[in-house]
């Protein structure tokens, strides 16, 4: 069955990406290929599964006015949990910056994070069916 299995994150620098979402955010590292011409190919994934992120340097001016605005100020990625209260406060210990107060919706609990660059995410644990 088709997936999405990888979706590209344009970023400043791979090194500081990488202790980002392996270190506040508890993703696993995949891969961390020297590809020999100065980029590497760099996955993340959370713990658990789901789709994963290839860190991809910004090689170019437009791919730098692009880091940390992927999707025009909206939220562009979702972060699911099983134990939201858990996974708040790890990230905030940690100094990930929440911009609200978790919420609870009829779709589950959530707040809004950015990551290092101002990319805007949900942590979400969706309400069982």
């Amino acid at each position: 069955m088709p997936h999405i299995a990888l979706v590209t994150l344009v970023v400043r620098d791979y090194d500081e990406a990488l202790a980002f979402y392996t270190g506040p955010l508890g993703f696993e590292l995949i891969e961390d290929t020297d590809r020999g011409d100065g980029s590497r190919w760099v996955v993340v994934r959370p713990r658990g599964g789901g789709a994963a992120l290839l860190l991809a340097r910004a090689a170019d001016g437009t791919q730098r006015a692009s880091v940390g605005a992927q999707t025009g100020g909206r939220v562009g990625f979702f972060l699911h949990t099983d134990d939201f209260a858990r996974d708040h406060a790890r990230m905030t210990a940690a100094g990930v910056r929440f911009l609200e107060e978790p919420r609870h919706e009829p779709y589950g609990s959530v707040a809004v994070f950015e990551d290092l660059y101002g990319n805007r995410w949900d942590l979400l644990q969706p309400t069982a069916p």
